[in-house]
């Protein structure tokens, strides 16, 4: 019945949508009450079903322990902490198109590489490359 993750359902992920409400509260540690507040507020976003019910994903509870952990622990008040989400999201896609990045150009690389490599091979062996210049050499003998 379950998948690769212990504790989903196959096919499911950290960021499948499958515990409701009175689950993730209790997997969080916080009330249900305080989990319709966060999402109103926007600092948790989780998925909802055809009927409008909230699903949590394992994402969804981490996040939610970590905004009970900077307002309890660190004393950041709930605007401060929907920004740190906010910064940490668009470190998070910066990184992502950073290695996407990274991997084109090694590709790209790698393609020139190819390229050089061919040109190369479809030299002829017996022949020598000679730079085409012309050149005017005078020789003056010295006097005795």
């Amino acid at each position: 019945m379950f998948g690769g993750t212990p504790g989903l359902p196959n096919g499911a992920d950290e960021d499948t949508p499958v515990f409701v409400i009175s689950v993730a509260a209790q997997l969080s540690g916080l009330h249900a009450q305080t989990l319709r507040s966060y999402d109103r507020q926007g600092l948790v976003s989780p998925g909802r079903t055809s009927g409008g019910g909230r699903r949590y994903s394992v994402r969804d509870i981490a996040l939610l322990r970590e905004v009970q952990r900077l307002s309890q622990e660190a004393g950041v008040n709930l605007a401060g902490i929907k920004r740190i989400i906010e910064l940490e999201n668009q470190v998070d896609a910066l990184r992502s198109r950073v290695h996407e990045l990274t991997e084109e150009l090694a590709a790209a690389y790698a393609a020139a590489e190819h390229a050089a490599a061919a040109v190369h091979a479809s030299y002829r062996k017996d022949l020598v490359p000679l730079r085409q210049q012309t050149s005017l050499v005078v020789w003056k003998p010295k006097k005795r």
